[in-house]
């Protein structure tokens, strides 16, 4: 197998990326695909290491950069490391696409020289999302502002054939982020979606309020994108500052930095927890081929275990589970 990496996407490339797939040869099967300005490539393996035999290199002179329109760049930059690394999945010239680069301009490259699966109507970014049971995936986490009831149903379904299959969690639970729980609260579009959900095959929780998504309450954390974004993006700002807190308080004075040393085993597992480098990126559900959106200021770290989840993602059937499926329920459905 194959893996194209966008060596020029993300605020730390591309030294990072270079050091997280030299990193990552180390616990994959599969073969690295550079794409990006070969000399500077170059450089960059060679600073790092002598034997790159498993990584190939093919050159894009173009740099999709965050101020780019995304289709306009998709479709003007065809040179770029993006579009590149699209046109060689498509040609079955590699099985995944990381990039920690633009979103906008993954989201729409993906679609338009990927195309969806079979039955898909919008694909979605599937973030995951640490809870204290252990990691649930948070789907739409941005993709989709708006959507329709359908839509909720196949991020459902996207997010647990993902779970199950990559990350080994059978027969995940679903539910939908709702302002109660109880059956029939919120919008017609939370209402017609939990009416879909619960006579589908999938493993239908019900309702999830926003505050015991920490728990673990499900597996399948199912929303819309500018819930989903908000979601994820305040749990950022809270687990952060809560670290913040935490140090202050832990380095306030002598018996504070005593209490610290005690503690540093136990702190140092918690904040691995809710290190977004374990995972290292958030797969892009609903097209026809594996891509991992890594966050665009991924390490090295971050970079070898997108890597890493790729490569399962490809091995493991999950799009054609996905199509499997969708294929089950019927477009009356949706009406």
């Amino acid at each position: 197998m194959k893996i194209a990496i966008d060596a020029m996407g993300g605020d730390k490339a591309p030294g990072a990326i270079v050091e997280g797939c030299i990193s990552s040869l180390k616990e994959i099967d599969s073969n690295i695909v550079l794409v990006g300005k070969e000399q500077i490539i170059k450089s960059e393996l060679e600073k790092r290491t002598k034997d790159y035999r498993r990584i190939d290199i093919v050159n894009a002179d173009e740099i999709i950069s965050n101020e780019d329109k995304p289709v306009q760049a998709i479709r003007r930059k065809r040179n770029s490391s993006m579009a590149v690394g699209f046109k060689l999945l498509k040609k079955n010239e590699a099985e995944v696409f990381v990039s920690a680069g633009n979103t906008g301009a993954l989201l729409a490259g993906a679609s338009l020289r990927l195309g969806r699966i079979k039955g898909i109507d919008r694909p979605a970014i599937a973030s995951i999302y640490p809870t204290k049971k252990g990691s649930s995936i948070l789907i739409d986490a941005g993709a989709n502002a708006e959507c329709k009831p359908r839509n909720l149903y196949e991020f459902g379904v996207m997010g647990s054939a993902y779970l199950e299959n990559v990350l080994n969690i059978r027969n995940p639970k679903v539910g939908i982020v709702n302002i109660g729980t109880e059956e029939g609260k919120g919008n017609k579009l939370i209402n017609k979606s939990y009416d879909i959900m619960k006579s589908s095959n999938l493993n239908f929780y019900g309702n999830v309020e926003a505050r015991d998504i920490p728990y673990g309450i499900v597996d399948v954390i199912v929303c819309d994108g500018f819930v989903g974004n908000v979601i994820l993006k305040l749990t950022e700002g809270v687990a952060m500052s809560l670290m913040s807190m935490l140090k202050e308080v832990l380095t306030k004075d002598i018996f504070s930095k005593l209490s610290a040393i005690a503690l540093k085993g136990g702190l140092k597992d918690f904040k691995s927890r809710l290190d977004y480098t374990e995972y290292g990126g958030a797969p892009l559900l609903g097209v026809k081929k594996p891509v991992i959106k890594a966050h665009g200021s991924s390490n090295g770290k971050a970079i070898k275990n997108a890597i890493k989840y790729g490569e399962l993602f490809s091995q493991r059937g999950v799009i054609e589970r996905i199509e499997e499926e969708i294929n089950r329920m019927g477009a009356d459905e949706f009406e």
